[in-house]
């Protein structure tokens, strides 16, 4: 068997940058609005919407205008103490005015993610090394409340895995958690560029193209173009 054993998806983690730059922990603070409902954890997907970050919840295909990064914890005044806050994980519904969220922004990320069995799975599902170089898309189960805060996404292999809306391009195998049939329990992966979408009105015999999904920063079109 090998070791050490992934038991559970645990988000995207971020380890250096494409071409073997260093990722030294950078991270850019981005505001959450106040009173934003929805819980977000450490290894979590986020965007833009309106200029304070949300939550993503895509699989095979993310929001048109992107993604911005990977969360990894916040800063606010805690409503119930006026004293500064320092967490893993944003809780949702926090009453504040200076919410912070440390975003991993850049667009040339790489992550370490675990493989799991489907789009709301948080089964590891080990896969083939041929995937290498191939699209996998983001697996997104109900949240993890557990104490921790941390994210409990993964990566799936949709079937169609040439697809240009899928997120994820799978740029490196982690050998230290092959199971014994040597299939891979994790991935490395980096964000896929923005994809063209072609819309052609026939009536009027003209055509428009934009881009969709992908990182944001890649978008010509901006974070806020739906």
């Amino acid at each position: 068997m090998a070791y050490p054993t992934v038991n559970a998806p645990y988000g995207l983690k971020p380890i250096n940058l494409i071409g073997g730059q260093v990722f030294a922990g950078q991270t850019r603070e981005l505001p959450i609005a106040s009173n934003y409902g929805t819980a977000i954890y450490n290894g979590d997907i986020v965007r833009l919407d309106g200029g304070t970050i949300v939550k993503e919840t895509g699989t095979t295909t993310v929001t048109s205008q992107g993604v911005v990064g990977v969360f990894l914890g916040c800063t606010y005044t805690n409503p119930s103490t006026g004293q500064i806050l320092f967490a893993n994980s944003y809780p949702g519904g926090v009453v504040a005015s200076d919410i912070l969220a440390y975003v991993a922004d850049d667009p040339d990320q790489l992550f370490k993610v675990a493989v799991t069995g489907g789009a709301t799975s948080t089964t590891i599902t080990p896969i083939s090394g041929a995937i290498l170089g191939d699209n996998l898309a983001i697996s997104q189960p109900a949240s993890n409340t557990t104490i921790s805060g941390n994210s409990n996404i993964g990566a799936y292999d949709s079937g169609n895995n040439t697809t240009q809306s899928l997120p994820f391009r799978v740029v490196g195998l982690v050998p230290e958690t092959t199971n014994s049939s040597g299939n891979y329990s994790e991935v490395i992966v980096k964000w896929n560029a923005p994809y063209p979408t072609i819309t052609i009105d026939f009536t009027g015999e003209t055509a428009s193209v934009t881009l969709a999904g992908g990182h944001s920063y890649l978008n010509p079109n901006g974070p806020d173009n739906v």
